[in-house]
């Protein structure tokens, strides 16, 4: 029987093998890339590359930002590789102030990034009691009605807040649920000229949640913490002394990103 070239060790597949490039060349590079930027360290024509960034992007392994045009790795790959992120990662970084958070309130704390205007949680940590809010890693809730959610849009440019309020349905979730893009917009300015967001029982009834963002060191949300609990513990007269608490936490995460960008690349490609 002849030997198939498909078992050969050294088998390839133009196509795939310039996919799979692009994606190495993304996550070898810090921040986001242009399409000529990736002509350039790709070796590739600019139809040819384009052709490939429009099937990856409508994969979601890459993304593409729609005020700039530029490129960066997609979450599709986190999906991809399981609900447990080995190696070092932004949860991994993440984990001893979520922990600090997490002993400083006894209540929930979670850790997740935002994607196609859902929130991806990649982390929690509960406390040990009996009553507990439900919201699981590798799970995606609405971010328009999320703590987490609204702390990383209040951090981002208004036309990637548009983009992600064009491209959803604000349901009604709950009595409380803000579904006109009009007061979601005017809540945003207030949260980041306060620093922190609050679900105040908007994605489920009983359940209060105080969020804020985590920052790379140019200022841009890379992920968002926050503490969630039943709104008979999580007060609105507790809120403010929660918040001073994830504040505190996500500078120190953001400082600890900001003073090695190296390792927030390294932690974001793994991530993404």
């Amino acid at each position: 029987m002849p030997h198939s070239k498909t078992t050969s060790p050294v088998y390839k597949l133009q196509v795939m093998d310039r996919a799979l490039a692009i994606l190495d060349v993304l996550g070898s590079l810090e921040g986001d890339s242009s399409l000529p930027e990736l002509c350039i360290a790709l070796h590739l024509h600019k139809s040819t590359l384009h052709r490939l960034m429009m099937v990856l992007e409508g994969h979601r392994l890459v993304d593409k930002n729609p005020e700039t045009g530029r490129y960066r790795l997609g979450l599709k790959l986190f999906e991809l590789g399981s609900k447990a992120i080995a190696s070092l990662d932004l949860r991994e970084l993440a984990l001893p102030h979520l922990t600090r958070v997490q002993r400083e309130t006894e209540e929930t704390v979670n850790f997740a990034v935002i994607d196609k205007g859902e929130v991806l949680y990649i982390a929690k940590i509960e406390p040990q009691r009996n009553l507990r809010i439900a919201a699981h890693v590798g799970h995606r809730f609405p971010a328009y009605c999320t703590a987490l959610g609204k702390a990383m849009m209040a951090e981002l440019p208004e036309a990637e807040v548009d983009v992600i309020l064009a491209g959803c349905e604000m349901r009604v979730r709950t009595p409380n649920t803000i579904t006109s893009p009009t007061v979601l917009k005017e809540e945003l300015r207030m949260i980041h000229s306060r620093g922190y967001s609050i679900d105040d029982e908007e994605n489920d009834e009983g359940a209060r949640c105080v969020g804020v963002a985590v920052r790379n060191q140019k200022g841009a949300p890379v992920a968002g913490m926050s503490v969630s609990g039943p709104a008979s513990r999580v007060t609105k007269s507790k809120v403010p002394e929660i918040a001073e608490i994830l504040m505190h936490a996500a500078h120190a995460f953001s400082k600890e990103l900001g003073n090695n960008p190296e390792v927030l690349v390294a932690a974001a490609a793994r991530t993404l």
